[in-house]
């Protein structure tokens, strides 16, 4: 399996190295996981994009001091602080049709276990009004982390992002965007590793290795 380690020098940068991620696993088949900070920012789902409030929170999140961009995976809007870890797996598939739920249900799985690894008693769902709804969520005193999926004839990108510290900054910034966009957001729905009392040094590697699981790993670097 291929792990990527590592942040790209800017965020466009960024974004490219994980589709280019997944780009190869549809070309060679090999699997791959990453867990990294892509740093200060508030990424704006498709959905957002379509709002009648979208330039408006765009501008909310800059007030804030979180610099907007857009993502081509899950649903709306969600912010990230220096602490925050995204994660992907990705998988070789036979087609879009096939294995949809299962990948779901084993990367949530996983990050309950990762979270399980540094002291967070944690569970599949999500408080009502949380940031980015959806049907595949982690929660734990609040919502710790949602999942979304992007599938290929070829590969599947398996992803989210985690709430490992900074859920004051978080919740605020979400109570003055989500309101722009015209969607329920409830401040009090957001988690953190570090409310719920988890071991924030060692997010990154325990998710990491719940992603990989019992695979042998060729890791690569990024700047």
């Amino acid at each position: 399996m291929r792990v990527l380690r590592g942040r790209a020098d800017s965020p466009d940068a960024d974004r490219a190295a994980t589709r280019d991620l997944f780009d190869s696993v549809g070309e060679t088949g090999e699997p791959a996981v990453r867990v990294w900070a892509p740093g200060h920012q508030l990424a704006f789902g498709r959905r957002d994009t379509n709002s009648d409030g979208y330039e408006a929170a765009r501008e909310a999140a800059r007030e804030h001091g979180f610099p907007p961009i857009e993502r081509s995976v899950g649903g709306r809007a969600v912010a990230y602080t220096e602490t925050t870890r995204a994660f992907a797996r990705v998988t070789p598939v036979e087609g879009v049709r096939t294995g949809l739920q299962e990948r779901y249900d084993a990367m949530v799985a996983d990050v309950v276990d990762a979270l399980a690894a540094v002291g967070v008693d944690a569970h599949e769902g999500e408080p009502p009004e949380s940031f980015c709804p959806g049907d595949h969520s982690v929660s734990a005193d609040g919502k710790l982390a949602g999942i979304a999926q992007r599938v290929t004839k070829d590969a599947a990108l398996t992803s989210g992002v985690l709430v490992v510290d900074d859920r004051d900054e978080i919740a605020d910034v979400l109570s003055a965007v989500y309101p722009k966009l015209g969607v329920p957001f409830d401040p009090k729905s957001v988690g953190s590793v570090a409310t719920a009392g988890g071991d924030t040094e060692r997010v990154r590697d325990e998710l990491e290795s719940a992603l990989v699981g019992d695979a042998e790993v060729d890791v690569e670097r990024l700047s």
